[in-house]
C-alpha cells in the first residue's frame, strides 16, 4: 500500500484533532456563514458592521450623511444644555456642508447650510421652563460676629501701617 503523503501543517491538524483540541470550539455544529446567502461583493464589510454593531450611516457618501445629520438636528439639539452648545453644533454641521459644497463627491444631493435661528427657535420650545428655585433670603449675621469681623479689619490695617 503506497503511503500517503502528510505536510508538516497537516500532520500537526491531524494530531490536534487526535487529542480533542477542535471539540469545544464556539460555533460546533453551526453551518458556515455565507455559503447559501447570494454572492456579494461587500460581504465582509457588513459582516463586520453587523458584528460590531456599527452605524450603517458610516457607509453612506457624504452628501447623504450630511443630509441625514440635517433631518436629525432637531433630535440631537434637543440635549444639549445650552444655546452655546446648540449654536456650536449648528456651526459645526454648517462648516461641514459648506465644505462639501466646494468640493461635491458622492450623489448629487441638495444640502444646504442650516439656518440657525429657526433651529433655535425650535430648540427654545421644545424646551421645560425651568422650576423656580425658592430663593433664600440671606440671614444676617448676629450683632457679635459683625463687631469681631471689624474689628479684625482694623487691626490688620493697623498692623500693616506698623509694619511700614
Amino acid at each position: 500500500m503506497p503511503r500517503k503523503w502528510e505536510s508538516v501543517v497537516e500532520a500537526q491538524i491531524r494530531q490536534a484533532q487526535e487529542r480533542g483540541d477542535f471539540d469545544d470550539l464556539p460555533g460546533k455544529g453551526k453551518p458556515i456563514p455565507g455559503p447559501r446567502e447570494p454572492d456579494d461583493e461587500d460581504w465582509w464589510i457588513k459582516s463586520f458592521v453587523r458584528r460590531e454593531g456599527l452605524p450603517t450611516d458610516a457607509l453612506l457618501p457624504p452628501s447623504l450623511r450630511l443630509r441625514k445629520e440635517v433631518e436629525r438636528l432637531p433630535e440631537t439639539v434637543r440635549g444639549l444644555p445650552t444655546e452655546t452648545a446648540v449654536r456650536e453644533a449648528i456651526a459645526d454641521l454648517n462648516d461641514r456642508i459648506r465644505a462639501w459644497i466646494l468640493v461635491p463627491t458622492g450623489p448629487p444631493v441638495t444640502v444646504r447650510p442650516v439656518d440657525v435661528d429657526e433651529v433655535l427657535h425650535g430648540w427654545r420650545a421644545g424646551r421645560a421652563p425651568a422650576p423656580a428655585e425658592p430663593t433664600e433670603q440671606p440671614t444676617a449675621a448676629p450683632e457679635s460676629a459683625r463687631r469681631r469681623s471689624w474689628r479684625r479689619s482694623w487691626r490688620g490695617l493697623l498692623d500693616s501701617r506698623r509694619s511700614r
